[in-house]
């Protein structure tokens, strides 16, 4: 085979192999989560950022370009792997990327995401006394859940607002 004709076929096979799945790094390819654990807490599980200013990047470590700057903290977040010290973290938004483990909290908050606002009433009932209102997109704390049922606070208000307004915890999660 001559040179010129070499070349074109090398650069083919090394692009190929580069490209491959074998050549590509197991969180790249979607490992399942067992193949990720640094700790023994289960996944996927809510946490919140603990600072005002976190970044995602794409990958496990400061090398890997940022993805996205969030600049709320308390924000809910899911984690879904874990590496090292690095987790791979999902927004309310769909959005994934790893997190350094120092940048957030296993303080548990939630999103308001109904679209209207969501009435916080002093005993899990509708029929109960209104106590507050909650704007969508309001970060609370989630102190306790129950059944359909959370006991929310943020800005010196408190009460319960049913679970299907909030994204930061599962439809089938206690918290006590």
């Amino acid at each position: 085979m001559r040179l010129q004709h070499f070349f074109p076929v090398f650069l083919f096979c090394l692009i190929g192999f580069l490209f491959s799945p074998m050549s590509m790094p197991a969180y790249a390819q979607g490992a399942d989560s067992s193949a990720f654990r640094s700790t023994e807490l289960p996944l996927p599980r809510f946490v919140s950022l603990r600072s005002d200013k976190v970044f995602m990047r794409v990958g496990p470590g400061k090398q890997y370009p940022i993805k996205w700057v969030y600049e709320r903290k308390w924000l809910p977040v899911e984690i879904i792997l874990e590496f090292d010290t690095w987790r791979k973290i999902r927004d309310q938004a769909g959005e994934e990327g790893w997190v350094h483990q120092s940048l957030l909290s296993g303080r548990r908050t939630a999103l308001v995401v109904a679209e209207e606002p969501v009435i916080l009433h002093a005993s899990p009932s509708e029929n109960s006394k209104k106590r507050a209102v909650f704007e969508p997109g309001v970060v609370t704390f989630l102190e306790q859940c129950e059944g359909s049922w959370c006991w929310l606070r943020s800005s010196g208000y408190a009460g319960w607002a049913k679970r299907n307004f909030l994204w930061g915890i599962y439809e089938s999660e206690n918290l006590q």
